[in-house]
């Protein structure tokens, strides 16, 4: 049923959104803005936020999300790999340092929906070609809107490309000095009284050594990739209302440090959003998502299969409903549900690493759902913005359980876990004063709440010879955050702002070391982030430089187990990240830019023992046209050849993408 339901919607899946410009005026001939959610509101410029356009968005150097996202300073995953080097069970997305989690304390949606695995948490980077996004939003600091459970240190918000940005038809081809290769189309023609995109993309390679050339042996892998991922839109006016169907397939395979190192992710989505933009505002969003990862762990010392995590088959389902009632011009208020219920399994087999013999079976899995009511509401006063919003989240994590069967097949453990469930409210405030064009004063105060995701309540794992432990008896994280900041709009070309915040992460969940080469997943008392953040844009005729700039302390407030981590800075979180763009943009399409990023060191785990070296890169992208509409593309990756440490257990050493050319065509009509 999954695969016919997913067949008939790519039959139908061509359409892509046409947006208006954010500042269009009220006398132009024509605003049409389809393929969106409902408009901002007029408090949203309250919390931090920083818009990434797509002009930014499709000159990386790598050309992948990832690296679209590190525009934002104080954006981190877990670890500093990107989607070709880096297991995608450790690339969750987190805001403001608020300590390197592999799963996401930050909600990501593309179109409405959220991004984030059902089982891990994580964010399925590869199967979102950037070519096809139109805008990013980053909401920085905790959020109580729909789906607000997961938006623990923030949102990020993908919106889809319209039909004119992307052109009837764009595709380019790459080819990097090792020989990997980049594929990607797009065709997004007008349809009826909408329309329609399908897109592809296809990456792979034999990548590069993750493993310093000291530490390399006969078994030593190169970090292997390849990975597709397909996807249409259909955005249709049908009776005063607007209906975007939305589905998309993906796998992505990756061998890491070994031969036979090999993991996997594999997703089909499909989603339904239908929006009214009349006096009664309405938005109304419906998903269902069906997910995989597999994973084959190889002992560092033997070089042999110990581990063979061959199936998490995984789904979830949900949605939101949002109306806004007409209730004055000077006001404007959300009344809403959503719902998300997670489901996944674990079936995973040990093999000795001296026998080969298989030692034990086990299987784990379990369901956690949320069910929330949000109520928000903006008042203008004059120069004077208000905005106030309330969740109550009902959450239960059900169904829990955790059986292993030794080599022979006999019984070993058999654990099921109490069902639990409760209530928790969140809220968020905020002010706005406008006293002019150009200044804009704004302070916010607010909580939120995630809750343990089923890899971290019920799935241990092993980075070899580190195990980590799970944990049924987690609690939900909540956060208590403040933030004041301050924006100038010099003119419509300048623009750049300060915010000052304070976050807590009360029972925050981290891998906390109990003893030699062994972790668990435990309920931190707190993690406090305390930083300042500055953005800055300026554009001058064609060129345009872009900052993001972020300083955090940050600091673990822990007892018992976790006593000894008091003080500490959290695993994989630095002090500083900071992110500058320089580009320019000619009218004929002639385009070049460069980035420089810096993030300072920190640390690989809890105790301190072992550090991760800052690291300062420049990424290169350019675009020449040659005839028509066809141009030359060039990127560079790490120009100066950074030696960039993404893992450091006791010496033993990973390495992030070296430098790295790419030559192409791109064509587009």
């Amino acid at each position: 049923m999954k695969k016919l339901l997913l067949a008939s919607t790519a039959a139908a899946m061509i359409a892509a959104p046409a947006m208006a410009q954010d500042d269009a005026s009220e006398d132009e001939d024509v605003i049409v803005v389809i393929g969106q959610g409902l408009a901002d509101t007029p408090a949203t410029p309250a919390y931090s936020q920083l818009e990434i356009e797509r002009d930014l968005i499709v000159t990386t150097g790598s050309g992948r999300l990832e690296d679209v996202l590190e525009h934002v300073s104080g954006f981190q995953q877990f670890r500093r790999s990107d989607s070709r080097s880096s297991n995608p069970s450790a690339q969750g997305a987190t805001l403001r340092a608020l300590g390197g989690n592999a799963s996401s304390r930050a909600l990501v949606l593309l179109d409405g929906v959220p991004l984030n695995d059902p089982f891990f948490g994580y964010i399925p980077f590869s199967s979102v070609d950037p070519s096809r996004l139109g805008s990013i939003r980053v909401t920085r600091g905790g959020g109580s809107g729909p789906f607000g459970s997961g938006a623990l240190a923030g949102t990020i918000e993908l919106q889809s490309a319209d039909a004119y940005s992307l052109g009837l038809f764009n595709g380019q081809v790459l080819i990097n000095d090792r020989e990997d290769t980049e594929m990607s189309a797009t065709i997004a023609p007008e349809i009826g009284k909408g329309f329609a995109v399908i897109n592809g993309r296809w990456d792979r390679g034999d990548g590069f050594y993750t493993t310093p050339e000291s530490q390399r042996v006969a078994a030593t892998s190169r970090a292997n990739y390849d990975a597709w991922s397909v996807g249409g839109r259909l955005v249709q006016e049908v009776g005063g209302l607007e209906v975007q169907l939305r589905g998309s397939a993906y796998e992505d395979n990756r061998t890491l440090r070994f031969v036979g190192a090999d993991n996997s992710i594999s997703g089909e989505d499909i989603s339904l959003r239908v929006v009214s933009r009349g006096p009664w505002e309405l938005d109304l969003v419906a998903y269902a998502q069906w997910r995989n990862f597999t994973n084959t762990v190889i002992s560092s010392t033997r070089f042999v299969r110990v581990l063979d995590q061959k199936d998490t088959p995984a789904e979830g389902q949900g949605g939101k409903i949002e109306v806004r009632p007409p209730v004055g011009e000077d006001m404007t208020l959300r009344i809403g549900a959503d719902y998300r219920r997670s489901e996944g399994d674990l079936f995973e087999d040990a093999y000795s690493a001296f026998s080969g013999n298989l030692t034990s079976e086990r299987f784990a899995g379990g369901v956690n759902t949320d069910l929330g009511f949000f109520l928000e509401n903006d008042v203008e006063l004059g120069v004077l913005t208000l905005t106030g919003g309330v969740r109550a989240d009902h959450y239960e994590i059900n169904n829990g359980y955790y059986r292993s069967f030794d080599g022979s097949g006999a019984p070993d453990r058999n654990d099921t876990y109490p069902d639990r469930s409760d209530w928790e409210v969140t809220w968020r405030a905020g002010a706005m004063v406008q006293p002019n064009d150009v200044v804009t004063i704004r302070a916010a105060a607010y909580t939120g709440l995630r809750l343990p995701t089923l890899n971290e309540l019920y799935r241990p794992f092993v980075v070899f010879p580190v195990v980590t432990t799970a944990n049924e008896n987690l609690v939900p994280e909540k956060l208590e955050g403040y933030e004041a900041g301050i924006d100038f709009a010099v003119d419509d070309h300048t623009r750049f702002g300060f915010t000052l915040f304070d976050n807590k992460v009360k029972n925050a969940i981290a891998n906390v070391t109990i003893g030699t080469n062994l972790r668990q997943r435990q309920n931190l008392d707190a993690i406090e982030a305390f930083g300042v953040e500055f953005t800055g844009s300026l554009e001058r005729g064609p060129w345009q430089f872009d900052a993001s700039l972020a300083l955090t302390s940050t600091e673990i407030r822990g007892t018992g187990f976790a006593a000894s981590l008091d003080g500490n800075r959290p695993a994989q979180t630095p002090k500083f990240s900071g992110s500058v763009t320089a580009a320019y943009r000619g009218d004929n399409g002639m385009t070049f830019s460069a980035t420089l990023r810096h993030v300072s060191s920190q640390f690989e785990n809890d105790v301190h023992s072992d550090i991760l070296p800052s690291a300062t890169t420049v990424n290169l992208f350019a675009q020449v046209p040659l005839v028509d509409q066809l141009s030359v593309v060039g990127r560079v990756e790490n120009l100066f050849d950074e030696t960039i440490v993404t893992r450091n257990q006791g010496g033993s050493m990973d390495y992030g993408a070296p430098l790295t050319g790419w030559i192409g065509l791109r064509y587009g009509f």
